[in-house]
């Protein structure tokens, strides 16, 4: 049997009108308010673990609704000088 630690956590300031969506919701699923926050979280949680996309590609969804990014042109090559020399 694989022992898990629980820890208690508290909410302030929910609006109620979360706070009858969520008793709805508990209901429908047979639960209590807090089993059903727990699965909540646990449902949520479970599947955020897609990776993070790479800059480029986060640069791009970030730009998606201002018109991306797309039709832009490549930015023009520049010409790297030649590295410093220290003479120690």
């Amino acid at each position: 049997m694989v022992r898990t630690e629980t820890t208690t956590l508290t909410i302030r300031n929910v609006e109620s009108r979360l706070q009858e969506r969520l008793r709805i919701r508990a209901a429908q699923h047979g639960r209590s308010m807090e089993a059903e926050l727990r699965q909540i979280l646990a449902d949520v949680l479970d599947s955020a673990t897609v990776a993070e996309p790479d800059l480029a590609t986060a640069i791009k969804r970030r730009m998606a609704p201002l018109g991306g990014i797309d039709d832009l042109p490549p930015h023009p090559p520049v010409p790297v000088g030649a590295p410093l020399a220290f003479d120690w």
